[in-house]
């Protein structure tokens, strides 16, 4: 089972100071990450989503890691494949650079960027979204698997063209797809990719996931995949804060996760802005309901309403607390079916501080436990 942390760069208070200090912040983060024994950090791509995430190019957040770091690889997870985001070629191009700086580290993940705020920034057609995404991921692995692409698709047409640099891994980094419904998932195993799932579901929703993913793969033929090689890989999000005080971690947790909720609620699904009184000691699962009585959040997917009364983005069952209540929720996503754990930490109201401490107890004693397991179970 691999381990990372994924970045979306968030912020409760968006000046330019703080909006500096947060990316520099995740910067700090992502170099301890390696420190601390994860394998991977994942960076999203979103535009224009205030508060929610700040990570406009993680291309370049993810250059400056790789000159800083030399084992972790670079999962550029997602980027916004539909075209007037980035033409597929150019995702290929810049992918390609990256993967050969860094000596072979990247991962590719690809979604929508369906909001109606980020579509409208960059003239996408929300009709198209699925469509283009799909395309793109066609041409990028054709790019990288010949001496030159050419590609005759329904939306792009594209004549016999090099694609420079080649990428360092052979025939390329691996693709994923960012999934957070039974389609996405069927979506990725068709196509012979991996899945990022990117809700606050938990291991019960999670191995149902599983199921759908691994009832595909076992269904698909080869005709949708989009490249030579295929790579069946199920991510999951794990929310986590874990200090020596789990009562402290599981407040500092759920007040991030209520941010993050009520800034999914804002841009997904039309809600107030996200609201930062909170009240020192006051109940915040509570609150949590409360505001999930209020709001219609729409999770990664355009016109797909997830409902919070029923939703997992309000379900503050994570790895919040110590080491040892992180080391039983991640046994219970393993069983689930996780071959990654991707570690959501960097949420808009938790200290700094807090998220460093949090990748020093992962790495020194959540790790640690399942690479012992591993190694038992090797010998």
């Amino acid at each position: 089972m691999k381990f990372s942390v994924i970045f979306e760069a968030q912020l409760a208070d968006p000046t330019v100071e703080h909006e500096h200090q947060v990316i520099h912040d995740c910067v700090e983060q992502a170099v301890l990450a390696e420190e601390m024994g994860f394998d991977r950090i994942w960076a999203v791509e979103h535009h224009s989503l205030k508060w929610y995430a700040h990570m406009s190019a993680p291309e370049i957040f993810l250059t400056w890691v790789a000159a800083r770091t030399r084992t972790i690889r670079i999962g550029h997870g997602v980027v916004c494949m539909p075209f007037n985001f980035n033409h597929p070629v150019r995702v290929a191009e810049r992918a390609a650079m990256l993967d050969l700086l860094s000596g072979g580290r990247l991962d590719l993940g690809a979604g929508r960027g369906g909001t109606e705020q980020e579509t409208s920034l960059c003239g996408v057609d929300k009709d198209r979204t699925t469509q283009e995404v799909e395309e793109a991921l066609r041409i990028i692995g054709k790019a990288w698997e010949k001496d030159e692409l050419e590609h005759h698709g329904e939306l792009l047409d594209i004549d016999p063209h090099p694609v420079l640099p080649r990428p360092k891994q052979t025939p390329h980094p691996p693709l994923f797809l960012a999934c957070s419904r039974t389609e996405t998932l069927t979506q990725a195993a068709e196509l012979g990719i991996g899945a990022l799932v990117m809700g606050f579901a938990g291991p019960e929703s999670i191995a149902g996931m599983r199921r759908a993913y691994d009832d595909a793969i076992a269904a698909r033929t080869p005709d949708r995949f989009v490249s030579g090689v295929v790579n069946d890989h199920f991510s999951v999000l794990c929310p986590t804060i874990v200090l020596d005080d789990g009562e402290t971690a599981r407040s500092i947790g759920i007040r991030g996760q209520r941010f993050f909720a009520q800034s999914i609620g804002h841009w997904y699904g039309g809600a107030g802005v996200p609201d930062e009184a909170v009240v020192e000691g006051a109940d915040e699962a509570a609150d949590m309901r409360r505001a999930a009585e209020q709001v219609v959040a729409r999770l990664h997917e355009h016109q797909i309403p997830v409902r919070p009364t029923a939703t997992a983005t309000f379900n503050a069952d994570h790895a919040y607390g110590t080491a040892d209540d992180a080391i039983g929720y991640v046994e219970r996503l393993r069983d689930a079916g996780a071959d990654e754990i991707m570690c959501l930490v960097q949420m808009g109201t938790v200290p700094q501080g807090a998220c460093l401490e949090t990748l020093r107890q992962w790495g020194e004693k959540v790790i640690p436990h399942f690479r012992a397991q591993e190694q038992a179970v090797s010998a």
